[in-house]
Formats: structure tokens, C-alpha cells, sequence
């Protein structure tokens, strides 16, 4: 995948591509039902280009608002090369960026740009204060030979109803510790990303050894014990993850521990990636150290049982 910033960056997507604009946080199922009719629109032939903003423009415009990431830009880079993306251009909160109109945009994508077909969802806005609307597109776009393709809504049953996915609705899911939903919305196991740090080493004294996972940039789920799954030099493994404090040892500091089930070996100073799957149970503050251990090999078994244990390789 080939990658450019900025405007100029813009403007040297190959003529004829079929481009997207957005965000793309988590590159969920919505984004999904976008890519595959960019790819679906594109044959064999044109090329796949998205142009993302990096880092969301609310760093610049507020930085008091500015949602948690999903997906940091290496994951997000990842995730859309996956999906057929070949092209993709970083648009920086710059005043350059910031301070193009609408219409402005507009025409440095028609006569810049020159895509064959955009493809957007039904929300899409664009340009300063965000005054350009997907109904403006499709207006000014008449004539030009570019095609606009207004994609509807994508939904997703979640509980006992379907909601439209978006990377607000599945932040808010995350910070509830519904990872089960998160992850229809997402079409995937939510997925965190950190290096191995040293932690305390309590694990290691109790015979279930812990590898402390320092997360920078990105969504942390409520607190509890969680279901997931790791990939170690190709290998997958089923893991048992606590996030949170140790109420238990008195601890207040909250952080990552993802036990590795039936590995053994070293991680200190890697990058793990661990993809969440279920919630197994709320933090809790036990009356003995035994009584921890039982309790953390239920933990163990029960993230077993989630079918991610077989340590095939993927």
C-alpha cells in the first residue's frame, strides 16, 4: 500500500481510483459494507484509496473532546491493506486542511483528484465545520463525471435490537466491558496493541504468570476479566486477560495482564497484540490468595472453552 500526506498527497492518488474519505477508526462493519463496494466498483483495475484524517481534527479543535482510537494508525494501516486499500493519503489537522471550505474540497477532488466514483456513507460530512453533507456531494457532482455512491446505513443485531455501527456506538460498548457486542460491530475480536513491560510479578509467584501490556494510544475497556486470543511469531493461543486494579493485593493501579495459555517463554520488551472475545467477570476483591488462584484457574478454563485454545497456527 502506497501512502502520502497532506494535500499534495491528495492530489497524487492515481486519476480514475475509487477514493473514500473518513476517519475509518476501527475499520468496523460499516467501513466493511464501503471498502467492499469500492472494491466491487474498482474490478481489477482502478485503484483503492482512502484518505483519512491523522490524528482526528479534534486534537487541534478540541482537544478536550477527542475520542479514545480503536485502532492506532499502524493497526488501521493493516486493517485497510487487508481490505484491497492501496492507496492511502493522511490528512493532517493542519490549518491547510482545517481551513478548506466545502466546496474548496470539492474541487480540488474534481480537478485534482479526478477519481471515477467516491464512495461515503450516509453521515459523511466534509470541509470546515463540517458544512459539506453527502446531498451536497451528489448535487455538485452532476456533470462532472465523477460518481457519487451514497451507501446506506449498516446495522448490526446487538441484544434484543439492530443498531446502525459506528465507532462512537462501539467506543461506548467497549467502556461498558460488552466486548461480544463491540466485537459484532466490529466484525471481529476487539483488538489491543502494547509492549511488554514489567509489572509486579505476582503471577509468576502463583503459578499464573502475566505478561503487563502498556497500551498508549488507544481504548481501554471497562475493567474485568476477559476471554481473548494472542498470536506469538505466527502461533495463535487462547489468553485470559484481567484489566483493571488487584483489589486483592490492595492495588489501585489499573492495568493489562494477559496470562498466554500454554506458552512459555519470554515477552518483555515486545509488542503483543491481544483481540478480545468475551467477558468472563467483574474485578473482584478476594478473601485469600487461594481463593484467587482457584478463581483464576475458572478463568483459564472458561477462556479456554471459548474454541481458542488449540494453539493451531493461523
Amino acid at each position: 500500500m502506497q501512502r502520502w500526506t497532506g494535500i499534495d498527497g491528495l492530489q497524487s492518488i492515481p486519476k480514475g481510483a475509487v477514493l473514500s474519505v473518513g476517519n475509518f477508526d476501527g475499520v468496523h462493519t460499516g467501513h466493511d459494507a464501503i471498502l467492499r463496494a469500492m472494491r466491487e466498483a474498482g474490478g481489477s483495475s482502478s485503484p483503492i484509496a482512502v484518505a483519512t484524517f491523522e490524528p482526528h481534527p479534534l486534537t487541534v479543535l478540541r482537544p478536550d473532546l477527542v475520542p479514545p482510537r480503536l485502532s492506532p494508525l499502524a493497526m488501521k494501516e493493516r486493517l485497510l491493506a487487508e481490505r484491497g486499500v492501496s492507496h492511502l493519503v493522511l490528512l493532517p489537522p493542519t490549518p491547510e486542511v482545517l481551513g478548506l471550505t466545502a466546496m474548496a474540497f470539492w474541487e480540488i477532488l474534481r480537478d485534482g483528484v479526478r477519481p471515477k466514483r467516491i464512495v461515503e456513507g450516509q453521515s459523511f460530512n466534509f470541509g470546515r465545520d463540517r458544512s459539506g453533507t453527502i446531498e451536497k456531494l451528489i448535487e455538485w457532482s452532476a456533470g462532472s463525471g465523477i460518481i457519487v455512491d451514497r451507501r446506506p446505513a449498516h446495522a448490526v443485531h446487538v441484544g434484543e435490537a439492530d443498531i446502525v455501527v459506528s465507532s462512537s456506538i462501539i467506543r461506548a460498548l467497549l467502556l461498558e466491558g460488552r466486548v461480544e457486542e463491540a466485537g459484532r460491530c466490529l466484525g471481529r475480536g476487539y483488538e489491543m496493541e502494547g509492549e511488554v513491560v514489567l509489572g509486579f510479578q505476582r503471577g509468576r509467584t502463583i503459578g499464573v504468570p502475566t505478561a503487563n501490556l502498556k497500551i498508549d494510544d488507544q481504548l481501554v475497556p471497562a475493567e474485568g476479566v476477559y476471554a481473548g486470543r494472542v498470536t506469538i511469531v505466527g502461533r495463535g493461543y487462547a489468553a485470559a486477560v484481567s484489566i483493571g486494579s488487584t483489589p486483592t493485593f490492595e492495588q489501585r493501579r489499573s492495568q493489562i495482564e494477559v496470562h498466554v495459555i500454554g506458552f512459555h517463554g519470554e515477552l518483555y520488551g515486545q509488542r503483543l497484540a491481544v483481540s478480545l472475545s468475551h467477558r468472563l467477570r467483574d474485578q473482584m476483591k478476594f478473601p485469600s490468595v487461594d481463593a484467587l488462584k482457584i478463581q483464576l484457574k475458572e478463568d483459564i478454563s472458561a477462556a479456554s472453552g471459548f474454541g481458542l485454545a488449540d494453539n493451531v497456527r493461523q
